[in-house]
């Protein structure tokens, strides 16, 4: 029963197909991703120079500055909420990288067999992970993630070990970079209720590509890839798409789309906004704050602030 109403919070709040599989490491999905992602759709994979995307492509971490921290608190639907912070640092000829996330899935009323209420109950998950990246040829990287994952629903739990492997290639004469990454692969430690539950395993693979002439970078993401019972058509389908236009020194406008959150609704609850996301971010010496509403359903909208900070350039006022 627990078990049950935990999944139906879980679907509303990941904005998921429902033919996919639903399971208590699903917040994943979408607890992890900071206020710059969402606001390009999620079209991730391929984002230099931001701690968060990490949680997308552990090989994206060698283009941050040195010693940085990103910070994120996201409201959900009902009340869902959740926190993530990413770090990033040199380490010797590498790099390594640091995360954590907590997302609490509110309280819950409890019954007895006759359904007397006789108090409450909460659910939350909570995922932490380590990274290390480094450059295996010019210009091309390599990173990989080792997690733990746990969701608790009342004195139940479920808990996993996960990995994460990705690939990022620039190209700077054509102002392009590639990435791929495959995420939460890995095996479930603790059952829940006694049954099995699978990761969300996620593959994608993107470009991102800042115009001539023009301060917008795009970014494009095949999302979703290891999705099972989809057809390589409805795999397809799953892309995610960004823009982020920089205005001066100071402003940065994004507009993002997620299709596969798009597909996931039905005509009756899909609004012109579904799917879509729209933030901005204003940039200080050594100090980032961005903001991105995004769109799930005609009554769901999920909030996201963000921080980033590159700890050694705001120590020294650079």
């Amino acid at each position: 029963m627990l078990l049950g109403r935990w999944l139906c919070v879980a679907a509303l709040f990941a904005g998921l197909a429902t033919a996919q599989t639903l399971t208590p490491f699903d917040f994943l999905r979408s607890a992890e991703n900071s206020a710059r992602a969402a606001g390009l759709g999620g079209a991730f994979v391929a984002y230099a120079g931001d701690a968060s995307a990490q949680l997308f492509n552990p090989a994206t971490i060698p283009t941050t500055v040195d010693n940085s921290l990103s910070v994120t608190f996201t409201k959900h639907v009902l009340d869902i909420n959740s926190g993530v912070a990413a770090y990033t640092r040199r380490l010797g000829s590498g790099w390594m990288g640091a995360s954590a996330a907590v997302t609490s899935f509110g309280t819950f009323t409890r019954t007895d067999g006759l359904g007397n209420t006789i108090g409450t109950f909460g659910a939350a998950g909570v995922s932490l992970a380590l990274s290390y990246a480094n450059q295996f040829d010019t210009n091309a990287y390599y990173g990989i993630t080792i997690g733990y994952v746990q969701t608790t629903i009342d004195r139940a739990a479920a808990s996993a070990l996960m990995a994460s492997v990705g690939l990022l290639y620039q190209l700077p004469k054509i102002r392009t970079a590639i990435g791929a990454s495959v995420r939460y692969i890995g095996f479930q430690l603790a059952r829940m209720n006694g049954q099995d539950a699978s990761l969300p395993t996620d593959v994608r693979i993107g470009v991102s590509h800042r115009l001539r002439g023009l301060p917008l970078l795009v970014n494009f993401n095949l999302a979703r890839l290891a999705e099972e019972r989809m057809s390589f058509a409805e795999r397809i389908r799953n892309f995610t798409l960004g823009g982020e236009l920089t205005i001066g020194t100071a402003l940065q406008i994004r507009v993002g789309y997620d299709n596969g959150i798009r597909s996931s609704q039905s005509s009756a609850t899909a609004s012109f906004l579904t799917g879509m996301g729209i933030g901005a971010g204003l940039l200080f010496p050594g100090f980032t704050l961005d903001y991105t509403l995004t769109t799930l359903s005609a009554p769901a909208a999920v909030h996201r602030i963000s921080c980033g900070v590159a700890l050694d350039r705001l120590l020294a006022g650079q």
